[in-house]
């Protein structure tokens, strides 16, 4: 079976919008990709600055330094930092992907405190 003269180079042009959709799709998915690794980051980032703000607490220490030292040692921003009835409450954020004109950063917060300890309700 021959193809017609005027259907020549039909499956080229086919084959290359299908590569342009993968690609399209290739990127989407990794930008995805990119934005969830970013809050999963972020949200690790605050349970540790929140355990270890608790753990200084407990040792006599200044539970919102310590947590910040934690934060930016794991490449996040302490943005916010409570302690409220021997409870510590942190909110980190961390930049998202800067691709694809993306410009949206993640926060993330955590509590940590002694067991049985609550933060007082406002």
């Amino acid at each position: 079976m021959t193809a017609r003269r005027g259907e020549r180079g039909a499956a080229s042009l086919l084959v290359t919008a299908c590569v342009g959709l993968l690609l399209l799709v290739g990127s989407a998915l990794a930008v995805v990709g990119a934005m969830v690794a970013a809050h999963r980051s972020a949200q690790a980032a605050a349970d540790l600055a929140a355990l270890s703000g608790a753990a200084a607490m407990g040792s006599g220490g200044d539970a919102c330094a310590t947590a910040g030292a934690v934060a930016q040692d794991n490449r996040a921003r302490l943005v916010g930092c409570e302690v409220d009835n021997r409870v510590v409450t942190v909110e980190v954020e961390v930049s998202g992907p800067r691709w694809l004109g993306q410009d949206h950063d993640f926060t993330a917060e955590a509590r940590a405190g002694p067991t049985g300890a609550s933060a007082a309700s406002s």
